[in-house]
């Protein structure tokens, strides 16, 4: 086996919960901006607003402890270490993103029964967009750090700001054209569209989060780069297969059977493997990559000894 050097310093990434740190304090600084702007108004769209940004506190506290633990190294009890607890917090994040809209929707249904007008739009809206300009670059730097460091958590907390900056977006617009208008029924109508379209980001999030729990096989990409690895070594009469992949958050694992001649020596098929797995952790280097050598000519080395089915598997 075969442990690439990033494999466990990248695991959450040793800087991701500062980044979640940076999220908590961005959703302190934001609900008290949007508290003042709905108490500036009344509106109950920027009501809204400003729960969404509770749960973004929420998530956010959710995040930092996910990636803090998974950064623990390994141990007896974890062997494959501690990654998958991002995808805990990811599918928190998920769930939150939809408690959230429903919250968004009851309070506009509310507001439509009963129309209340608005005051001090103005100033509540420069309050309110000065949330959203701050929401929308932590938005910006936590997607960014999610796809270097390779964390579900940071994707999944920058989404949901950005929902949340979408969510103002909307917002403001409802809010602006009562002022325009005069038409209190647009401040909640408008909250209804926000609230449908972040539902649609927390069921993808909750999508992306059941695939990782349930092992699901790398990206097409990632299999690409295996089947380039393994192609070179079969001109040298060897052959792979039960060739399995997963992730773990950033951590991502290869296993695969290798098959030499029968009358290679012990040391020469230990020689293969070694310059296999630093190839693959090459290409790959987030991997831990497992292999196991069998003799080419015995029918027994052929038989799946793994759960069967193609899944995650490049092709022999």
């Amino acid at each position: 086996m075969t442990d690439s050097p990033l494999a466990e310093s990248r695991a959450a990434g040793p800087n991701a919960p500062a980044y979640a740190l940076l999220s908590v304090a961005t959703a302190l600084v934001t609900i008290a901006l949007k508290l003042l702007a709905w108490k500036l108004t009344g509106s109950v769209g920027l009501l809204s607003d400003a729960m969404e940004s509770f749960v973004n506190l929420l998530a956010a506290l959710v995040a930092f402890w996910a990636l803090t633990v998974a950064k623990k190294p390994a141990d007896p009890e974890h062997a494959f270490g501690h990654t998958k607890a991002e995808y805990l917090a990811s599918g928190f994040e998920g769930m939150a993103i939809l408690a959230a809209a429903a919250a968004i929707a009851a309070a506009a249904i509310d507001r439509i029964l009963h129309p209340q007008a608005l005051s001090s739009i103005g100033f509540g809206l420069l309050v309110s967009v000065a949330a959203s300009v701050l929401n929308g670059a932590v938005a910006f730097v936590l997607l960014r750090a999610g796809r270097r460091l390779d964390s579900i958590t940071l994707r999944a907390d920058g989404w949901h700001l950005l929902t949340d900056v979408w969510t103002s977006a909307g917002v403001l617009v409802g809010v602006a054209l009562v002022w325009a208008t005069g038409w209190l029924v647009l401040d909640p109508v408008v909250a209804l569209l926000v609230a449908a379209n972040i539902v649609w980001t927390g069921l993808k999030l909750l999508r992306e989060t059941g695939h990782g729990l349930l092992d699901r096989a790398l990206s097409e990409d990632d299999l690409k780069k295996i089947e380039d690895v393994l192609d070179r070594f079969r001109p040298r009469g060897v052959e792979f297969h039960e060739v399995r992949t997963r992730a773990a958050g950033p951590r991502h694992f290869v296993q695969m059977h290798v098959l030499v001649p029968g009358g290679w020596t012990v040391q020469s098929g230990h020689d293969l493997l070694e310059e296999v797995e630093k190839e693959l952790v090459a290409v790959l280097p987030s991997a831990s990559v497992i292999t196991h050598l069998e003799p080419l000519e015995d029918p027994a080395a052929w038989d799946d000894a793994g759960l069967g089915g193609t899944a995650g598997k490049t092709k022999s």
